[in-house]
């Protein structure tokens, strides 16, 4: 029977299922970032009135787990072809 998965895609589906697993685990550790924004309030003549603006992004628990899930599942189905 000819495989359906080919080795580059073996080595592409291993790759990636090694990222999400590292991706999932700093996503447990850094639950969040913050950066700044400089934000132009007005413009008038050679007179410019900037605010900075602090935004902050971050996800919730559950989505790192289940990025280290689908790291998982990716490197079974690769152990899984061989």
């Amino acid at each position: 029977m000819v495989s359906l998965l080919t080795q580059p895609f073996k080595n592409i589906m291993k790759a990636i299922g090694i990222i999400l697993i590292i991706v999932g685990i700093l996503m447990f550790v850094f639950r969040g970032f913050n950066y700044t924004k400089e934000k132009n309030i007005a413009d008038i003549g050679p007179l410019e009135i900037n605010a900075k603006e602090k935004k902050s992004v971050s996800w919730p628990l559950y989505a790192g787990g289940i990025a280290v899930i689908a790291g998982v599942v990716f490197l079974l189905m690769d152990k899984k072809r061989d």
